[in-house]
């Protein structure tokens, strides 16, 4: 039988080639993926078996556990990088953590990170991995990440390797299954048959090497399970324990574990690594491949594993580990509920110090299904705190609920400030869920608990907090006068924290009152956020801004805004936040007649009721300014929550969209009675912009109306009837279609066809066909058709430009290079393609070009072979 790499050459030989290129300087990324068993560690082994001259392999690996270990691959590398590196390993804090990693490697020149199985890799190590991966090309490194494409849409992976995206620092490295020729050399001697193993593995190198080591001549087993479970009984009985026990183990096996579970040490596995069963090293012992360990696993009676999870939980307690994650994953599979209890809450607290905010909800959850084991002061902190830890996920109306129930296990404690603080948070929780009166009613409380309790510092955070919902109601005098109230107290104190959430709610009322001043306060209050690692109030700041801005349609400020906004909440997932700076990239691609990248919120909705709205109505106001189909039920949604929540700054542009629809349809007197009372409730709110553009849909639909002589917003010059005033505003910011709905209401025929011109350039089908039907009404003869779309057979609903996507994708594009064709963000194609794997049905790129095939959707004699490189 052939041992050795097979048709893995090339990628060897990139790997050492990227590594000599580092040692002089030039690091970068290489992301070898591919099917389970496709050979990945393989080819890593071979590496740190015979590394390039000159160069280091460090190695760590992501576990199959329960909840990932946070920064467990990194920690994995403690016993061969520096103290600096350690110690904050050690302390767990992310920024720590960053700046000790990219120093090790800084000082080490030649160094090749691998990071293996990233696919269950914890959210801290996908986020130290795109910090390094911002830097690589700075760095004397080779990072190479290994993980499987059989990703779902949703997998936090995805978001890494599209931030990572395709320069030409970051190398993607596919392997393939083995050919029939490759096959038939590693049968060669077993007395199998090459082509029947084929048959049987199609080329997949773990299970043709499984199926070859079980098997016989007589007979090749018909599953991997039987295979691996054919070799295991071969052993011993001692042995078979032996092996057992280490299958429950997902990580690596340190030497004093090892002891403790296995009585003659790496000396009593020497039959089973003959076998191919396991791996032993100086550092450890672990299965030669997950797959294998799995199907040792799948085949233990329920009872005989339980037993197994509960000796590798006495082993890992009396080593002294205080890994808390592997601890509580044991303590899971066993059902040891006192050890749950003990570690759980520890391992929430460093994943979440290390913003691994998945695997802290994930820890807590595992707590609270024990939460009758808690002392009541316990029990109403771990509620708390996973309510905020589900809030920073997007998960608002979970959290509010479980929030209300934090403050009710507080209340008989007897502890006035911790309750203030609870029901402040309370507050918080129950607006972003969209529940407002229940918000007042607990910010109220919070006021007159703290006041009583004497606590000033925590009493000016609840007085931020009325702030903050008075302003939300565009109640901005008030707030202004709150929020100053709660600043003098904060700097007082000199609490940092109450300060910046304080100044945010200041600022924004007085930008929203006209006073530009608010941005300086703004800023002011994300930066000392950012500086304290505040991520929430950080983001707070800079949505606020951003959002005036849009609503002001200063849109260049507003755009230079966004990016930085999107990294800070990315980095620190905090994915609630980074959902609404999401929908405000919509608000501004839509102003910008960007249909596609508007309407990409329809296809990854954000389930936060507020994100959810501004998401939908632009979504939908995209679709009907384009033409595309039904917008109605994205718009009655829309206002559906806008009227639930009962805040103008959502119903206004939600009874907006809806006019406008009213008005493209013909229905002036509908768009009339959706726009007059809510132009009247923000006229007398002030809420300037969303007055401006229901004063001009008013007026489009015959109604009068006042306008202020002075008001410079081009909605208003608009509203006033200055049409060319308002086209040449719109053209200077940049508004294609907001310039050609100004000049259609020109007089002169020479306007409304400047207007269709912009309007076919745009494809703004709707309104090009009433500014075609006006021009003949008015006489004007060869009208130009506009462009021709021709009909796409397209069973499955997929839009124009998803099918686009998918015929892109056919030609083996990837999302950067499809997003460079199509002049759009790869943002946008990441969503599309999302879509369309979720209207075809299937998981992987790969799965969705064949079913367009079968489908008639790609022409199978014109598509070639399709990598799943999974940057969806």
């Amino acid at each position: 039988m052939a041992t050795g790499l097979l048709e893995r050459a090339p990628e060897g030989s990139a790997l050492r080639a990227a590594a000599l290129e580092a040692r002089g300087g030039r690091g970068r990324v290489v992301l070898v993926h591919g099917e389970a068993g496709i050979g990945k560690t393989s080819l890593v082994e071979s590496l740190r078996a015979d590394p390039p001259a000159g160069t280091r392999v460090l190695v760590g690996a992501c576990d199959a556990m329960t909840t990932p270990r946070t920064l467990g691959p990194l920690r994995d590398l403690a016993p061969d990088v520096g103290e600096a590196l350690r110690s904050a390993l050690r302390g767990g804090e992310r920024e720590d953590v960053f700046a000790a990693l990219q120093d090790e490697l800084a000082g080490s020149p030649g160094t090749i990170l691998v990071i293996e199985d990233l696919h269950w890799a914890d959210e801290a190590t996908l986020d130290a991995l795109r910090f390094l991966g911002r830097r690589i090309d700075r760095l004397p490194a080779v990072l190479v990440l290994t993980y499987r494409d059989e990703l779902d849409r949703d997998h936090p992976l995805n978001r890494l390797l599209g931030d990572l995206g395709h320069g030409d620092r970051i190398e993607r490295m596919p392997l393939g299954r083995l050919s029939p020729a490759s096959v038939d050399a590693l049968t060669e001697g077993s007395g199998l048959t090459g082509g029947r193993v084929y048959e049987l593995t199609r080329g997949n190198p773990y299970f043709v090497t499984e199926l070859v080591a079980s098997a016989d001549a007589d007979g090749v087993p018909p599953t991997v399970v039987d295979a691996v479970t054919g070799r295991l009984r071969r052993l011993d009985p001692a042995e078979q324990d032996d092996v057992e026990q280490l299958a429950v183990m997902p990580a690596l096996v340190g030497p004093d574990l090892l002891a403790r579970l296995v009585s003659g040490g790496p000396g009593a596995l020497r039959a089973a690594e003959e076998r191919g069963l396991l791996s032993v090293r100086p550092e450890g012992v672990q299965f030669r491949h997950e797959l294998t360990r799995r199907a040792v696993v799948d085949g233990l009676p329920a009872s005989r594993r339980i037993e197994l999870e509960r000796l590798a939980l006495a082993a890992l307690l009396a080593s002294g580990s205080d890994d808390a994650a592997r601890i509580v994953h044991h303590a899971i599979e066993a059902g040891d509920g006192e050890a749950i209890v003990e570690w759980a809450p520890r391992a929430a607290q460093d994943a979440a110090a290390s913003g691994a905010h998945r695997e802290a909800v994930s820890h807590l959850r595992a707590a609270l299904a024990h939460a009758d084991r808690y002392a009541a002061a316990e029990l109403a902190e771990l509620t708390e705190q996973y309510a905020v830890e589900s809030y920073t996920l997007g998960a608002a109306v979970e959290a509010a609920d479980v929030q209300a129930t934090a403050v009710e296990l507080r209340r008989p404690l007897g502890d006035a400030v911790r309750l203030g603080a609870s029901l402040r948070w309370l507050s918080r929780l129950q607006w972003m869920a969209g529940h407002r009166a229940d918000a007042e009613a607990a910010a109220e409380e919070a006021i007159e608990v703290l006041a009583a309790a004497g606590d000033r510092g925590t009493l000016a955070l609840a007085l931020s907090n009325r702030s903050q919902l008075a302003l939300l109601v565009h109640d901005c005098e008030r707030a202004r006068d709150i929020s100053a109230e709660a600043i003098a107290i904060a700097r007082e104190a000199g609490d940092r924290a109450v300060l910046s959430h304080a100044l945010n709610n200041h600022g924004t009322a007085i930008m929203q009152l006209g006073d530009d001043a608010g941005m300086a306060e703004l800023a002011e209050s994300a930066e000392i956020a950012l500086a304290d690692g505040d991520m929430e109030n950080a983001s707070r700041a800079l949505a606020n801004l951003i959002w005036i801005l849009l609503d002001e349609y200063r849109l260049d400020l507003a755009e230079e805004r966004l990016s930085h906004a999107l990294d800070v909440a990315e980095q620190a997932e905090f994915i609630g936040m980074a959902l609404y700076h999401r929908v405000e990239q919509a608000r501004l691609d839509l102003a910008r007649a960007r249909w596609d990248d508007a309407q990409a919120t329809i296809d990854t909705p954000a389930t936060v009721p507020h994100s959810r709205c501004v998401g939908l109505y632009v979504g939908g106001l995209a679709r009907l300014r384009r033409g595309d189909g039904d917008v109605d039920p994205l718009l009655d949604e829309a206002w559906e929550i806008a009227a639930g929540i009962g805040e103008i700054q959502r119903t206004g542009p939600a009874g907006a969209a809806l006019a406008e629809a009213a008005l493209l349809r013909g229905d002036p007197e509908r768009a009339r009675e959706i726009a007059a009372p809510l132009f009247a409730e923000a006229h007398r709110r002030r809420a300037h912009g969303v007055d401006a553009e229901l004063a001009y849909l008013l007026r489009a639909s015959g109604a009068p109306v006042e306008a202020r002589a002075d008001d410079e917003h081009p909605f208003a010059v608009q509203a006033r009837g200055d049409w060319r005033r308002a086209a040449d505003l719109w053209h200077e910011l940049g508004c294609p279609y907001h310039e050609a709905r100004a000049l259609a209401e020109s007089p002169d025929d020479a306007d409304l066809l400047e207007a269709l011109a912009i309007l076919d350039r745009i494809d703004a089908r709707p309104l090009a066909r009433i500014v075609r039907a006006d021009l003949r009404d008015r006489g004007v003869r060869n009208v130009p058709r506009g462009p021709s779309t021709g009909t796409r057979r397209n069973p499955v609903g997929l839009t124009d430009r998803q099918v686009d996507v998918l015929r892109l994708l056919a030609d083996g594009l990837t999302n950067a290079e499809i997003a460079e064709r199509l002049v759009v963000s790869v943002r946008t194609v990441d969503s599309h393609v999302a879509a369309v794997l979720a209207k075809l049905g299937v998981s992987s790129r790969r799965d969705a070009v064949r079913e367009a095939r079968a489908l008639g959707l790609v022409d199978a004699s014109d598509a070639s072979d399709v990598s799943d490189v999974s940057d969806v």
